[in-house]
């Protein structure tokens, strides 16, 4: 399972949607989008990956408040051919854009058997593998990747802060085991992770984030003014920038030292992202596949461990484990962070959170 906030309080999975799309709408939302963002939010709440779901509402509010994000926007095709779209999401929230171009791709990919459709105008959305695992519900296989909001990663060898976490997701059907997902960041470590930290008073390993002179910075409140690194090195970089180009340069979205950060509540965002869907039965028999995905999946989870571990998992086993366990016992929530819950309700002229 996910490790746990210190003294962690919990709410139970229907009030924590519930009370985030009350926020959502106070904060000018119609009510079917602030209800498909919060179900979008809790899906990172109840995976685990806790760094995008309820703890991003405050930012979010404060975006939508001060016209950083349209709470309204008309989200539509701007460029299409028969397997690709452009998506323009009329600086909306992150989370409408991403399902409808999910929409869209998984309409195009029955017909032509794989489509890819990116976005621009669009803004954060959340943890990336919601989006990779939409097309599992039609037996296709996802992959989405975005380029992050703020700058953090120097390209290897460089100082200057010029690509993002950009994460990618990858999602693959199984028969009877758990989807197949892969969820990471080009970082060694997330940003929302570091905020995390920060709140709960944690250091950071060594390994994750440096100064501008190379040397490691394990105070997670110096990450602000700090350079995050890359998985595998110069590899991790690598996958940043391609990323970069694929879901920012080909849409027209800002990148590089255009990137918007997600910290100025009254600048568009113009976030680029992308979203490919496959359809597996194009490959033969659906059902075969997805047995094969099973016999490999269960290979590596009853693989031997090393000493010290208590068993072998594949992504997006502990994510499927977690979302089970919190949707009986109630997702956590770091004591304060509750104060800061309720002081935005208060503002918003709402009722708070009730917790377990």
């Amino acid at each position: 399972m996910a490790e746990e906030p210190k003294n962690a309080r919990r709410f139970a999975a229907e009030e924590g949607r519930r009370f985030m799309s009350r926020a959502l709408a106070a904060a000018g939302l119609p009510d079917a989008d602030a209800d498909a963002v919060a179900e979008a939010m809790l899906f990172a709440d109840l995976r685990g990956v806790d760094s995008h779901g309820i703890v991003r509402l405050p930012t979010y509010i404060r975006r939508l408040r001060a016209g950083g994000i349209n709470p309204r926007p008309r989200i539509h095709i701007a460029r299409e051919s028969d397997a690709t779209a452009l998506i323009d999401g009329d600086n909306g929230m992150g989370h409408l854009v991403m399902g409808f171009a999910a929409r869209v791709a998984m309409e195009k990919a029955e017909a032509r058997g794989v489509a890819w459709v990116g976005a621009r105008a669009s803004n954060h959305a959340g943890a990336a593998a919601c989006y990779a695992m939409m097309p599992l519900a039609r037996d296709m296989i996802g992959l989405y990747l975005a380029v992050a909001n703020n700058n953090h990663m120097a390209p290897t060898g460089g100082v200057e802060p010029l690509l993002g976490t950009n994460p990618i997701a990858i999602a693959v059907p199984a028969l009877e085991e758990p989807p197949v997902v892969l969820d990471i960041a080009t970082t060694a470590i997330s940003f929302g992770r570091i905020r995390n930290a920060a709140d709960a008073g944690e250091s950071l390993p060594e390994g994750l984030v440096m100064d501008y002179g190379g040397r490691p910075v394990t105070d997670p409140k110096q990450a602000d003014h700090a350079l995050l690194l890359p998985i595998g090195g110069y590899k991790g970089y690598g996958l940043a920038l391609m990323f970069s180009l694929l879901g920012g340069v080909l849409n027209g979205t800002a990148t590089g030292r255009d990137t918007v950060s997600i910290d100025e509540a009254n600048a568009p965002g113009n976030t680029g992202q992308a979203i490919m869907a496959l359809k597996a039965a194009n490959f033969g028999p659906i059902d075969e596949f997805k047995r094969r995905v099973d016999t490999v999946a269960r290979d590596l989870r009853g693989s031997k461990p090393l000493p010290g571990v208590g068993e072998v998992r594949y992504p997006g086993l502990q994510g499927h484990g977690t979302a089970a366990e919190r949707r009986r016992s109630g997702i956590p929530i770091r004591p304060g962070f509750v104060a800061a819950l309720n002081r935005l309700a208060a503002d918003l002229g709402i009722a708070p959170p009730a917790l377990l």
